[in-house]
């Protein structure tokens, strides 16, 4: 009896368990600091104090903000008694203030591990300094580039490191070991390094030593081949091993030992692989915590999203910052952050409602942990625009647009809390055909992969990035390095060493591949996995030394796999366990994988993220172009319930779904601009509200009159207020402060009201907002509204009869810097660069005509009725 009453009791409380487990499962996650955006945050000068470090920190707190990076940089004129140089005792003191500050306000503190960027300063002795190599009649003298390091701070001037030398890296942390134990400071959450800027830097003492070791000739007998281009097939082969061995060093010398010493202090790592001399994949994933950037702005195809007229195009697409996330996901590593938005716009002139697709396209690609680029210490003495970072978009009290961010960064939050937790569940691996580009590569023998130009060094590949995405499926990327590590499952998936699965391997019509490398993939293949050759199979080994002999071994290998002299169509071939398919139209390829799309993307146009979780999968879907989704959408996974978390607003509840005739189907609703997450379950929820749908009934009325207007708060001060015959920009109004102000203006309208035999719920739609808007129906507040479409639904504000309407709109400060630059107000006022405009040239903001600021319109209120 007693036995049982056990066995009972334990079931029972199993049963508790899982019901809790299954309520949890159907809410938000828990928030963390990690899930909030964090920031970089440009000690200017390192002119920084208690009262303003803890001034500046609550404010960032209160927004919404999770942490800082410091990255110290160059100061300010006029300032320079309040600097201090870099890692000394008072620094440190900084630092210590810092911590303990963040702490009490729940945040996180992150370094840059030197000022500017890159590594160096005044412990870099000339002989552990960036290395170049000086050829004169063919012969080798070994010189130093003297590169010093950019925008460094107080303290922080001098050589930048040679990245490529072990003893170099190791008395460069030393440095800030030595720092750190005898001020007894806690070291940070983790350090930063920033992309590898490290102009010319193509040589260091050790390499022709460890060249010779590790390819078995000595590179010294081919400098004539070195330095002839690539022009024949001699000097691409020694040209190709040159870069090898480069990136080799640099990930064994530098990036790898960096994470090991900083991980034996309990320290994480985050980098910026992009710009090295290396393949990326492997530079990413040597660290803790891989790091992509944004550089521009994309041009969306989104209604009413304003297109500023001074713009560049963004180099960090999809498909380069891929080269970050895939890092992080084959080797299991839970974030991938990001450095966003980096010069979206000319300085004062970036919106929210501009940000958000853009954070939106990070997410899709892998993107969980956002840093903004970013916030500059400011003093609260500092007259506005206070100090300022020359390449940013100021995310600070100082910018307007920081009164309704808060709301922004909520949605960040709820999106990345779905993105952090449960496993990656891409689709497809596809091998980075590494010693193709090592090999066609000309210009010079040094060639490094910086952020910019990216999509032309790498045009096949990024073509082929393409045909996976335009087909519905997701993509990882994975180097020679990460294929060994890699292995066949009993179910025909290939396992990548972090432990996420995949359901094929992708060859991009490969020239050049080693043989380890092919024998892995053949050995994959037998094990049960699919491997897609695209195009042919390689033709030939890369590399130099002992090539008729790799020659021989290739063709060995080659004469094992199945027989195919048509890629123009598609093949498929049983090899031990598993299949290897053969052609060239990706579309064929993948459906004969037998793999589900996702016709989110191929039937409605718009972009995904799918991710695993133990019972089930969830989505973060975005429309990105002028598409809508207003129906059946189907799944490329099964599912036995749903549900649907809105990051905007924070509401969630039961989708509805069936199943459809081949795939499971959920009811999905996006506008242009919109976005949604879905969680999915291996079993049905019965204890949580159904999701409601809406669908506008074709009945409307506008707002057109009746608007007054009033500033809450303007810089210069605007007094008094303003009947509107119509809405429209406040700077067409007979005042000329209204054409140079920065502030945010009340609008209040009243409207009278008949909800009989109506359906429940009004939608109001905004129209034209420059650029953020809070709205009030009735005296309550209803919601912050940064984005397109700019709409909220407001039938539970309203009442029978008159209703109160108020929206106070907030603009850009621009046409504030504007009039300071035509009255000649000094606020340009930093050492270094000082402050440059997008295309780094020094330049005034006098002839900036003025920006269209507030309410637009038109204003409308819709009925929606829902959808059953």
């Amino acid at each position: 009896m007693e036995k049982r009453f056990f066995i009972y009791l334990i079931l029972f409380i199993s049963f508790l368990f899982s019901c809790n487990t299954y309520t949890e499962d159907a809410e938000w996650p828990e928030i963390t600091k990690e899930m909030k955006p964090w920031t970089r945050w440009w000690w200017m000068g390192n002119a920084v104090d208690r009262d303003n470090l803890t001034c500046q920190m609550e404010a960032l707190a209160k927004a919404g903000i999770g942490g800082m990076e410091i990255t110290p940089v160059y100061g300010v004129k006029g300032e320079e008694g309040r600097s201090i140089d870099f890692l000394s005792p008072e620094w440190m003191r900084m630092l210590s203030h810092t911590q303990s500050e963040a702490g009490r306000l729940g945040m996180g503190v992150d370094m840059n591990m030197g000022t500017g960027w890159p590594y160096g300063g005044p412990s870099v002795t000339l002989d552990d300094a960036a290395t170049k190599a000086v050829f004169e009649n063919g012969r080798l003298t070994i010189g130093k580039t003297r590169q010093q390091v950019k925008r460094a701070a107080p303290g922080g001037s001098g050589y930048v490191l040679d990245h490529l030398n072990a003893g170099a890296v190791k008395r460069y942390i030393d440095v800030f070991d030595n720092a750190f134990s005898s001020s007894q400071t806690n070291y940070p959450n983790s350090f930063f390094n920033d992309s590898y800027e490290v102009y010319g830097a193509d040589w260091t003492p050790e390499l022709l030593n460890e060249f010779e070791q590790r390819k078995g000739y000595r590179l010294q007998d081919y400098f004539t081949e070195l330095l002839n281009d690539g022009n024949t097939d001699t000097s691409a082969r020694i040209i190709s091993d040159y870069r090898e061995i480069v990136g080799e060093l640099l990930r064994e010398n530098f990036t790898e030992q960096w994470t090991e010493r900083a991980n034996a202090k309990g320290i994480k790592t985050r980098n910026q692989a992009h710009g090295s001399p290396a393949n990326l994949i492997d530079i990413y994933a040597s660290v803790d915590i891989p790091e992509c950037e944004s550089f521009g702005i994309t041009d969306f195809d989104i209604p009413l999203l304003r297109k500023d007229s001074i713009r560049k195009e963004n180099d960090g697409d999809p498909t380069a910052l891929k080269f970050a996330s895939s890092a992080a996901h084959i080797t299991g590593k839970k974030y991938t952050s990001a450095e966003t938005f980096t010069w979206l716009t000319e300085h004062f002139r970036t919106s929210l409602s501009q940000c958000k697709p853009e954070i939106d396209q990070m997410f899709v690609s892998g993107v969980n942990h956002v840093y903004f680029h970013g916030t500059a210490y400011s003093p609260k003495d500092a007259q506005w625009p206070g100090w300022k970072f020359y390449a940013s978009v100021d995310m600070s009290p100082a910018n307007t647009i920081w009164r309704d961010a808060p709301a922004f960064f909520r949605y960040i939050t709820r999106v990345q809390s779905f993105l952090q937790y449960g496993m990656p569940d891409n689709d497809f691996l596809l091998y980075l055909p590494m010693y193709d580009i090592w090999h066609e590569q000309r210009g010079d023998y040094f060639q490094t992969f910086p952020i910019h130009g990216m999509r032309e060094k790498l045009p096949d590949f990024y073509a082929a990035v393409s045909h996976i995405k335009e087909n519905g499926y997701d993509v990882d990327y994975i180097s020679d390095r990460y294929i060994q590590k890699t292995a066949a499952t009993e179910h025909g998936m290939i396992k990548a060493p972090g432990g996420t699965a995949y359901k094929a391997l992708i060859i991009p019509s490969v020239k050049l591949m080693p043989l380890h490398t092919l024998e892995k993939i053949m050995a994959l293949a037998k094990g049960g996995a699919k491997i897609i050759f695209t195009g042919q199979y390689p033709s030939d080994v890369p590399g130099f030394s002992l090539l008729a002999e790799r020659r021989d071994s290739l063709a060995n290998l080659l004469a094992q796999l199945p027989v195919e002299d048509n890629f123009g169509e598609t093949g498929i071939h049983r090899f031990g366990k598993g299949t290897i398919l053969t052609g060239s139209n990706y579309k064929e390829l993948f459906d004969s994988c037998q793999v589900e799309s996702e016709p989110f993307k191929t039937h409605f146009g718009g972009e995904y993220i799918r991710r695993s979780h133990r019972d089930g999968y969830h989505y973060f879907f975005t429309m990105l172009q002028n598409k809508e989704v207003d129906g059946w959408t189907p799944l490329a996974v099964e599912a036995a319930g749903a549900m649907l978390f809105d990051p905007m607003t924070g509401k969630y509840g039961k989708a509805q779904i069936r199943k459809g005739v081949r795939q499971t189907e959920v009811f999905l609703q996006l506008k242009p601009g919109e976005s949604i997450i879905l969680k999915t379950f291996n079993r049905k929820h019965t204890d949580v509200p159904e999701w409601t749908y809406y669908r506008e009934s074709g009945e409307e009325f506008t707002l057109a009159d009746n608007w007054k207007m009033s500033f809450i708060e303007s810089d210069p001060a605007i007094k008094g207020g303003f009947s509107l015959p119509a809405l429209g920009s406040w700077t067409d109004l007979a005042d000329d402060s209204l054409a140079v102000n920065r502030g945010t203006a009340r609008y209040q309208t009243s409207f009278l009201l008949n909800k009989k035999n109506r359906e429940p719920e009004y939608r109001l739609c905004l129209g034209d907002v420059r650029e953020s808007a809070r709205v009030y129906v009735n005296g309550a507040w209803v919601a912050t509204l940064f984005s397109v479409p700019f709409h909220v639904n407001i039938g539970a504000y309203l009442k029978e009869g008159e209703n109160r309407i108020e929206i106070e709109v907030t603009n850009l400060p621009a046409n504030r810097i504007a009039d300071y630059d035509r009255r000649g107000i000094h606020w340009r006022k930093f050492h270094d660069i000082n402050f440059v405009n997008i295309a780094y040239n020094s330049t005034r903001f006098d002839t900036w005509a003025p920006m269209p600021s507030g309410l637009l319109g038109p204003v409308v209120i819709k009925v929606v009725k829902t959808v059953r």
